[in-house]
């Protein structure tokens, strides 16, 4: 399978790099092709310019390029902290770029735009694995864990991506070596098990 993997986060020391080093060695592993993109490392510009909102935009080619490595995948793997509720801002950017109308979802013929798109992504299965410094029961009784929401009903459910799973770990900053020993593994136990 073609698998795509997005990372977000700026620090090469950080465990989101951790995280994606071990997803990428497992899908390796697997014998899979992969796609993998260090989205800070490339410096993806992610502000949308007016000229892009169009379905039938022209794109620059490294937009174009990234939308090529999204539909054409067979599986999706994103990597990225909990800043705000909200993936950082280059995912969102990218998000925003490159998960575009006409290639990732549709509206129906006649559908002025207010309806429910159809998802057009082929891709079998989207796991996003993130991290936070924020308490599990705290996540969800106070903040009712945006990121879930995000990614699972406005991003790949809306894309036709039905078979998701997210993977939060935390407290990324009081936590142990031991710990995030025991966190990677259970990231090679998922990816192996949504693409084996």
């Amino acid at each position: 399978m073609k698998i795509l993997v997005i990372l977000a986060h700026p620090d090469e020391n950080s465990f989101n790099h951790a995280i994606a080093e071990t997803v990428v060695e497992t899908l390796h592993k697997s014998v899979h092709q992969i796609v993998y993109h260090d989205l800070y490392r490339e410096e993806f510009p992610p502000a949308l310019p007016s000229n892009e909102i169009s379905k039938s935009a022209s794109l620059p080619p490294l937009i174009s390029s990234h939308v090529n490595d999204l539909v054409s995948a067979d599986g999706i793997i994103i990597v990225h902290p909990n800043w705000w509720g909200q993936p950082p801002a280059i995912l969102k950017g990218w998000i925003d770029r490159v998960i575009r109308p006409g290639t990732a979802y549709e509206f129906n013929e006649g559908d002025s735009g207010e309806g429910v798109p159809n998802g057009l992504l082929k891709a079998r299965a989207a796991v996003v694995f993130t991290t936070s410094n924020t308490a599990e029961e705290r996540e969800l009784s106070v903040f009712g864990d945006p990121l879930e929401t995000i990614w699972k009903n406005c991003v790949f459910g809306l894309c036709g991506v039905d078979n998701f799973y997210r993977r939060n770990f935390a407290i990324i900053v009081t936590s142990m070596p031991s710990q995030r020993g025991d966190w990677l593994n259970e990231v090679a136990d998922i990816t192996r098990r949504y693409f084996p």
